[in-house]
């Protein structure tokens, strides 16, 4: 199976297992076995050694957007940033920026002001989608898979002036051997908020778990309406591109004017992740 086969054939079937495991894995309180770059901070929310929301009391929001295989959404994405005013966090692979005709979004969304980060340079499952406790890679092959996806992105013009590194890691699926080895490079590992459904926005219409662009809209926005703290603290993601012809970026300026309508803030993530 080729790995962009792979992908298709994992990623649909994570949907499932981060709904169903979501109450089981969740804390408020940062795990104590793991060090790193930044200081535990009791307000956020951590799952498997990686913060998976900012601060509950603050009404502040993070957009992240991850690529791999597709950018089609790159010029879109950065104009309605842009456009809105709003600083975005961009994790992408060493895949992604191996694609020449995506160098220049990258650089300009360095030039523009966002966090590009890392996402992984091969795109690595780290763990079994049935026994996420177990790790598919050895510490040296994680480390040396990041390495070069930092280093890349280096190349690049991005995370420049020594602060720390943020990496949500590739199929939003790790445990916590990978945050500990993250947090032994000086890296601090995050994933998106759960609750919204938001990163279902990579799914084809061939595949039966498809939702609509304009369903993924409503399904934010209501629970943002459900949630006790509504998107307070909340790390928003979507897919700067997807093998779908139903595109949820089209979608952000309304839900970024909408969600401001409500009263939220939106900072870049590495703000939130710093909490600051």
């Amino acid at each position: 199976m080729t790995p962009r086969l792979a992908r298709a054939a994992y990623r649909p079937s994570f949907m499932v297992l981060i709904v169903s495991s979501l109450g089981g894995c969740l804390a408020t309180t940062p795990p104590h076995d793991i060090g790193g770059p930044a200081a535990p901070n009791a307000a956020f929310t951590y799952d498997h050694g990686g913060i998976v929301r900012g601060d509950r009391s603050r009404r502040r929001i993070a957009l992240i957007f991850t690529g791999g295989d597709y950018g089609d959404g790159a010029e879109s994405v950065l104009g309605t940033l842009g456009k809105l005013h709003v600083r975005a966090g961009i994790f992408v692979t060493g895949d992604f920026i191996r694609k020449s005709e995506y160098v220049p979004f990258l650089k300009r969304a360095v030039a523009e002001g966002h966090y590009v980060g890392p996402h992984s340079d091969r795109h690595l499952l780290y763990a079994p989608w049935e026994d996420r406790e177990k790790s598919l890679v050895t510490e040296e092959a994680f480390t040396q898979d990041l390495r070069k996806n930092i280093e890349d992105l280096k190349a690049i013009g991005a995370l420049k002036g020594g602060g720390h590194v943020y990496f949500i890691p590739p199929f939003e699926w790790y445990n916590n051997d990978q945050a500990r080895w993250a947090a032994s490079m000086g890296v601090t590992v995050f994933n998106f908020s759960p609750g919204s459904g938001s990163n279902r926005d990579y799914l084809p219409e061939s595949d039966p778990r498809f939702v609509s662009s304009k369903q993924i809209y409503d399904d934010i926005l209501a629970y943002e309406r459900k949630d006790p703290a509504g998107l307070n603290g909340y790390m928003l993601l979507l897919h700067i591109g997807a093998d779908r012809r139903d595109k949820m970026y089209l979608l952000l300026e309304p839900l970024v004017k909408e969600l401001r309508f409500r009263g939220y803030t939106f900072i870049r993530i590495d703000e939130m992740l710093r909490g600051g």
